[in-house]
This record gives structure tokens, C-alpha cells and sequence, in this order.
């Protein structure tokens, strides 16, 4: 039994992501299963590169990229399916997968965006999760 999923977005993508949105909304609502819908910011990475910014920039971006994921979930949804928008700042891969443990999510949902050559291997993200994650992942090419 699927109880929890977790589809990770990226919001610049969206698009891409379609098939993978389709796929996750299909689960939760077969087994009616709560959907986390994650966004990942890459943070500053260095603490030299942070220190070129104010210490509030990426408070002010998580706000508006969490605006912007609660408006994403609003409209591409079904008001039937359970969703939480979340947002975390870090490895895109390490985040998804340690938000899955977090959560203790049964499944993530991933898009693939790999393009050119990489279309016959995972997407380096896609390929990361699934090597990290304690769960099930469905990788879904777009």
C-alpha cells in the first residue's frame, strides 16, 4: 500500500515534468495516497560564494519560491489529492532522498530531463536519487 509519495519539481521545468506529474497524481489518487511535491533550491553552496550576498537572500527566495510552488500545486492538481508543497535548500539529490526518509514517503516520482546522449542513461539527479533513497523510485522520462 502506497501511503505517501513524494514528486520532486523543478519549477523552471514544469513542463518536462509533465508525464511524472501525471504518473504521481494517478498513484495518490488510486490508493489514496498523500502527495509532497518538492522543490530544491541549490543554496550558496561555498561560504565564500554566500558571503557575496545578504544574509536574507535566500530567505527571500524560499519565500518566493514556496509562493510560487503553492500556486504551481493549486493549479495543476486535482482537489481530490492530499498535496503538500515543500521547499529545501541544498544537493537536489541529497534533499529529495533525505526528505523521503524524513517524511517516510513509500515512493518518489522523478522526472527525467536528461538530453543529447544522456537520453539512454538517467539524468544525473534521477540516477543520484535512486541510488540514494531508501524507497521505491519511479524515474519517468519526459
Amino acid at each position: 500500500m502506497i501511503e505517501k509519495i513524494l514528486l520532486p519539481i523543478d519549477l523552471q521545468e514544469t513542463r518536462l515534468a509533465r508525464k511524472a506529474v501525471d504518473f504521481a497524481s494517478e498513484e495518490a489518487l488510486r490508493h489514496g495516497a498523500e502527495l509532497f511535491v518538492l522543490t530544491v533550491l541549490p543554496g550558496f553552496g561555498m561560504p565564500l560564494v554566500a558571503s557575496f550576498f545578504p544574509d536574507s537572500a535566500m530567505e527571500k527566495a524560499t519565500k518566493e519560491v514556496a509562493k510560487a510552488l503553492r500556486a504551481y500545486v493549486a493549479e495543476t492538481f486535482a482537489a481530490g489529492i492530499r498535496t503538500v508543497p515543500l521547499v529545501a535548500q541544498g544537493n537536489p539529490a541529497e534533499q529529495i532522498a533525505g526528505q523521503a526518509g524524513r517524511l517516510g514517503v513509500d515512493l518518489i516520482v522523478i522526472p527525467s530531463h536528461a538530453k543529447g546522449l544522456e537520453k539512454t542513461l538517467l539524468g544525473s539527479c534521477a540516477s543520484r536519487v535512486v541510488q540514494l533513497a531508501d524507497c521505491s523510485v519511479m524515474v519517468v522520462k519526459g
